[in-house]
């Protein structure tokens, strides 16, 4: 009878790769992560453009549309068409004439009760956002909440309003004003105002603000940036070319 000359606790088994099964069950979840993004950015992209075309169905003579005269439908004309009508709107915004016509109807609009507070909420919201030279949202911070300790991410807005400010506990800074997102709808949060001390600005822009908290920190945005090649120390580097 031989026997084996190794000791019993020097005997590694013998590693082998997932079976059958595994392999499977990889290959599924590897085609999951791969068309899943692709059918939701498609499924999102066609409900947008079916939308806009729908609306602008409505809006334009049946003899424009490629439809009458084409024995199937032509998605995404819709878009096109809304594209050039905003735009032109607002190369005529850009002219006097345009802005004589905006003026008049703003004015009008003005004069009307309730139809005017909520033409005047939503310019508002709307000259905020889309802002070239505003700052509002445009930068990410970090406070701590919602205790001492902890701490989340929130966009930082606009000053309070003087009236608001004059009411504000008095302190040798000035306030800023906060919104904080939930997770995972960031359209939802809370609103604050706090001391500029309290808000510590963070070099991230909104939409990767965004990206980590709809995931909830599964997104980070500094994992999906390379981390820089350190060099050796310049006595490595010496005894690589005294080497070579």
């Amino acid at each position: 009878m031989i026997e084996n000359s190794f000791p019993p606790g020097d005997m590694e088994p013998v590693s082998r790769g997932p079976g059958i099964g595994g392999r499977i069950r990889n290959w599924f979840l590897a085609g999951i992560v791969v068309a899943g993004p692709l059918a939701i950015t498609v499924y999102i992209v066609w409900w947008f453009v079916d939308t806009v075309d729908s609306a602008v169905r409505k809006l334009v003579p049946l003899n424009f549309w490629p439809d009458k005269f084409l024995p199937f439908r032509v998605p995404g004309l819709g878009v096109i068409f809304a594209f050039l009508a905003l735009t032109l709107l607002g190369f005529l915004a850009a002219n006097l004439a345009g802005r004589s016509l905006i003026a008049l109807g703003e004015a009008t609009l003005g004069r009307t009760p309730i139809i005017r507070s909520i033409y005047k909420s939503v310019k508002q919201v709307f000259e905020t956002i889309f802002s070239q030279t505003g700052s509002s949202f445009r930068k990410v911070g970090l406070i701590e909440f919602p205790v001492k300790g902890t701490w989340t991410l929130v966009f930082i807005s606009v000053p309070p309003a003087r009236s608001v400010a004059a009411k504000l506990p008095p302190v040798e800074e000035d306030y800023v004003s906060v919104f904080l997102p939930c997770t995972p709808n960031p359209t939802t949060g809370f609103y604050f105002f706090l001391p500029a001390s309290a808000v510590k600005e963070v070099a991230m822009s909104p939409d990767d603000a965004v990206k980590l908290i709809v995931s909830c920190g599964v997104i980070n945005p500094d994992a999906l940036v390379p981390a820089p090649v350190a060099e050796p120390p310049a006595d490595d580097r010496l005894a690589q070319d005294d080497a070579a």
